[in-house]
């Protein structure tokens, strides 16, 4: 029997749902956010976000761990995008009994 594969690979790798929602919306936003960062030579993103080149380089080396989320969010506004968090109602509703 084949093991179904879920939406989201921080649930694979075995994280609770709760840490994999939070690292697969970090992921996302640093991947849009290093999308935008091409448009820019290093120096620039570093006027542009405040920082120095070597937590640059660590932003456009994909050193992901380094960041925390609401940083993620600051440098994403900096360059001009507006990241969102859109929450979905559960699909079925859980009846607690009293």
């Amino acid at each position: 029997m084949k093991k179904a594969k879920r939406k989201n690979v921080f649930d694979d790798l075995g994280f609770s749902r709760e840490q994999a929602v939070a690292l697969q919306i970090k992921a996302d936003l640093h991947s849009q956010i290093i999308k935008q960062a091409r448009n820019y030579k290093q120096s620039e993103l570093q006027r542009i976000l405040g920082e120095p080149q070597p937590r640059v380089s660590d932003l456009v080396r994909r050193k992901i761990a380094k960041f925390s989320l609401e940083t993620l969010i600051d440098y994403a506004s900096a360059l001009n995008m507006r990241p969102e968090i859109i929450i979905h109602k559960p699909a079925a509703t859980l009846q607690l009994e009293t």
